[in-house]
């Protein structure tokens, strides 16, 4: 009797034994959850700069996978023309492109220009990201290659150049760091390969870019960039081209308002065949214009890889 007395007393204690080790089991699933969420995690930096582009050339940012982005770049004529030309107002180049995000990293994106009549198509790939934490990343590494058709025709009536005399290509590192929440820097190393040159011309063209962002309010950026050529010309009257301006955000708009010696808007054009002497007043007004298109299912964020 006393021992079918103990038997029934444990099988009332098990139904609370159970529920205490469930309760222990819980508490210690939950303090490994905690325990994970304390540990470090790598966090990429956003925003080392505004827009794709710095101002002539491209900047370490890229498109959202499945984002198309229209752009419209703009340049007046020389501000040194004078009054008769309402001071470059009255001349005009224009480039309209498209750029689209086959993934977060990868970039492609075609244009026209009205300088020279040229398109243009590139590739841009992200190969690192500034990131910090476990294995941080200092820099933001971006991969830029492109080829530009000049179609212009010549001023003289017999000579007709054939496609492959017709060509560009450039290929471009751009190595960027944020260097704070206010201050972005960016090293853009380029060469520049001319199909046919004339006279004393050389076919390649190496120069060195540098740029920055200074933050001056949530909206509002001032940028700059100057390309320092490496290998000059033995032809005289090219110079290095030099750029100054802001960033302007308004929504889904990013307004780039500049001042540049350099009239053409791709790299053959501004790192190569620049003509205008900034120190000497051959400056243009120019602004650039970009509008994004979400085209997947879901609203276009920030990179997560």
């Amino acid at each position: 009797m006393k021992n079918n007395k103990l038997v029934a007393r444990l099988w009332l204690l098990l139904p609370f034994l159970m529920i205490s080790r469930a309760g222990w089991a819980q508490d210690d699933l939950l303090g490994i959850l905690n325990q994970k969420d304390t540990l470090p995690r790598r966090e990429y930096t956003l925003g080392t700069f505004k827009s794709s582009r710095l101002i002539n050339g491209h900047s370490v940012e890229t498109r959202a996978g499945h984002v198309l982005e229209f752009v419209i770049s703009h340049r007046f004529g020389r501000l040194n023309s004078g009054a008769y030309n309402f001071f470059g107002l009255d001349d005009a180049v224009i480039r309209l492109a498209l750029e689209y995000g086959v993934t977060d990293r990868l970039n492609v994106g075609i244009g026209r220009n009205s300088f020279q009549k040229t398109y243009d198509g590139f590739v841009k790939y992200k190969l690192l990201r500034q990131s910090e934490g476990p294995q941080s990343v200092p820099v933001s590494v971006v991969l830029f290659s492109s080829v530009a058709y000049k179609t212009e025709k010549s001023a003289d009536p017999n000579e007709n150049r054939p496609m492959n005399q017709r060509l560009f290509y450039a290929n471009q590192v751009l190595i960027a760091r944020k260097l704070s929440q206010k201050v972005s820097l960016q090293l853009s190393p380029v060469w520049v390969h001319r199909t046919y040159v004339d006279g004393g011309e050389k076919r390649d063209v190496v120069a060195l870019g540098l740029g920055g962002r200074y933050k001056l309010t949530k909206r509002v950026a001032l940028n700059a960039e100057y390309y320092y050529r490496l290998l000059a010309d033995a032809t005289p009257g090219y110079y290095n081209a030099l750029a100054v301006g802001f960033d302007l955000e308004t929504g889904g708009h990013v307004f780039q308002l500049h001042f540049t010696n350099a009239n053409g808007m791709i790299e053959k054009a501004f790192v190569a065949e620049t003509t205008g002497d900034f120190t000497g007043g051959d400056i243009h007004f120019g602004f650039n214009i970009s509008r994004s298109f979400n085209l997947g299912k879901k609203e276009a964020s920030p990179p997560k890889w």
